[in-house]
């Protein structure tokens, strides 16, 4: 008889033990997964807007190191704001590829051509000065100036003026 009153309390304790446990309904366990689901949908989705994100910035920053060719007003060696973008992507690489950068200075044929030569070199130094300021370092930079001797446009008019008060950036 003892034995069967232990078998009685074995078997009521497994039993109280079985209707105590924890499982979560069906209905629950649904509600668990759809959540889990949308928050992976979520996290998912950031991540390809932030690699969007990423990519834009590279064909951006690609498009800026395409323009090699900083513009001058007549007789000015002071950047324009429009460039200020483009060198700073040019420090950028410079800075990061470790690559040295050569900046040609260049002046119209109005003028001397000592002076176009002193104004060609003025533009360059310009041109390195912010990129020093943007963290090259001066060691990476040269500087030389060709003034009115190295034409982009060999017309004599207000066009090819323009096109030939410029400083090329070149790495090497």
């Amino acid at each position: 008889m003892k034995r069967s009153v232990q078998l009685l309390l074995a078997l009521t304790a497994a039993l109280s033990l079985a209707a105590c446990s924890t499982t979560k309904p069906e209905e629950e366990q649904v509600d668990t997964t759809a959540q889990e689901d949308a928050a992976a949908q979520a996290e998912a989705e950031a991540l390809a807007r932030q690699r969007a994100a990423e990519e834009a910035e590279r064909q951006r920053i690609a498009a800026l190191l395409d323009e090699n060719v900083i513009y001058f007003d007549f007789d000015d060696d002071s950047i324009r704001s429009e460039y200020v973008e483009v060198l700073e992507a040019h420090a950028g690489y410079a800075k990061s590829s470790g690559k040295s950068v050569v900046l040609e200075g260049h002046a119209d044929e109005r003028g001397t051509p000592e002076y176009n030569l002193a104004l060609g070199e003025r533009r360059a130094k310009s041109v390195a000065q912010l990129m020093r300021t943007y963290g090259v370092s001066d060691s990476n930079i040269d500087v030389i100036s060709f003034g009115e001797e190295s034409p982009a446009n060999p017309a004599h008019n207000e066009e090819a003026w323009q096109e030939n008060r410029r400083v090329e950036i070149k790495y090497q």
